[in-house]
């Protein structure tokens, strides 16, 4: 598997989950003005819609969209809580909670809006603060993670919110600090980290 992406955007929630399930996988940045990856290739040919991640799984054959890509690396794993049995309720709420971190993530790309006003800024860090209230009223004190056990929806969630600890004071969401604290320790996330020089 070989991982297009860019630093600290959310193809990290599926840096993080690849060095979870701990089998060989390559990556290669992409420059997301330009739309050249490291090597200079044309990313556009790769993912024509010219977003991140994109995971080629066999020569010509991209997956793109986060959602999907975490979902496909999770059946790859042995691990338990990355692939629920399909059918199950479990299944389902792992699929409900990577959906929800859809709309945080919309949420925060708001403040990636060329030209954004104050006033425009204020609203989207309302819809922020919108968003991150209902993701704390999700999480429970018998576990730091969205599901009890860490899933690939706390890897998006750690990578999306990661992007707003100077707009959003965290103090206020104990919760999803504690979530953000527990992602952030684990292995799988500091090699991530440190392979994409953000640690």
């Amino acid at each position: 598997m070989k991982l297009f992406y860019s630093p600290g955007a959310c193809s990290l929630a599926s840096h993080i989950i690849l060095e979870e399930i701990g089998l060989p996988y390559e990556t290669e940045a992409v420059h997301l003005g330009t739309k050249k990856t490291a090597t200079e290739a044309d990313y556009l040919a790769i993912n024509p819609r010219g977003a991140v991640p994109a995971l080629e799984v066999a020569p010509g054959e991209v997956i793109t969209q986060g959602p999907a890509i975490l979902q496909y690396i999770g059946e790859k794993s042995d691990i338990a809580a990355f692939k629920p049995a399909h059918g199950t309720i479990e299944r389902a709420r792992l699929q409900e909670a990577l959906g929800f971190m859809g709309d945080v993530h919309k949420a925060f790309g708001g403040l990636f809006k060329p030209n954004l006003s104050d006033e425009d800024r204020k609203g989207v860090v309302a819809e922020i603060t919108r968003r991150l209230t209902q993701l704390e009223a999700m999480l429970t004190d018998r576990s730091p993670f969205m599901l009890g056990a860490f899933s690939q929806a706390d890897a998006y969630a750690f990578t999306v919110v990661g992007w707003g600890r100077q707009l959003v004071d965290l103090a206020a969401f104990p919760r999803l600090s504690k979530l953000m604290e527990a992602v952030g320790a684990r292995p799988a996330t500091q090699a991530a980290m440190k392979a994409e020089g953000l640690a």
